[in-house]
């Protein structure tokens, strides 16, 4: 992976006042890089030359979400998905939309929604994620 992405890692962890281990720069970079939320085993693979374990990965997503750094995207089946939580609030995750016909998750940075208010009583909405199904522009 490239130097400016390292440098940007590094930098990033340097603000949220982490180390900056191997596998934390590492998986920043793999998720500066990705074009969509990825789970945890196409992280690792993008990281095989590395050798970094599955419990690794998991370990160091884990101390970056609880820095802010990344968030869980969604889950979809099982799977948990992952991206920088940079285009987020700690309220608002942008929406996503997932294709029902290839499985391609795709980001909709430019699609504006407004907080759902819930009129029943008793509910308190802390965080608001939004994903959509349907056929992306390939399939349809």
């Amino acid at each position: 992976m490239t130097a400016p992405l390292e440098d940007k890692a590094r930098q990033m962890l340097l603000r949220a006042k982490l180390y900056r281990t191997e596998a934390r720069v590492a998986i920043l970079q793999v998720l500066i890089q990705a074009a969509r939320p990825l789970r945890q085993d196409q992280i690792a693979e993008q990281l095989t030359a590395r050798a970094m374990n599955k419990a690794t990965v998991y370990r160091t997503l884990q101390s970056l979400i609880e820095v802010g750094l990344v968030h869980r995207a969604f889950t979809y089946g099982r799977a948990a998905y992952f991206e920088l939580a940079d285009h987020c609030t700690e309220q608002q995750c942008h929406p996503h939309f997932t294709c029902t016909s290839c499985g391609v998750t795709h980001c909709l940075m430019d699609v504006l929604l407004p907080m759902a208010k819930v009129s029943q009583r008793g509910f308190v909405v802390n965080r608001q994620q939004v994903r959509l199904e349907g056929l992306c522009p390939t399939c349809a």
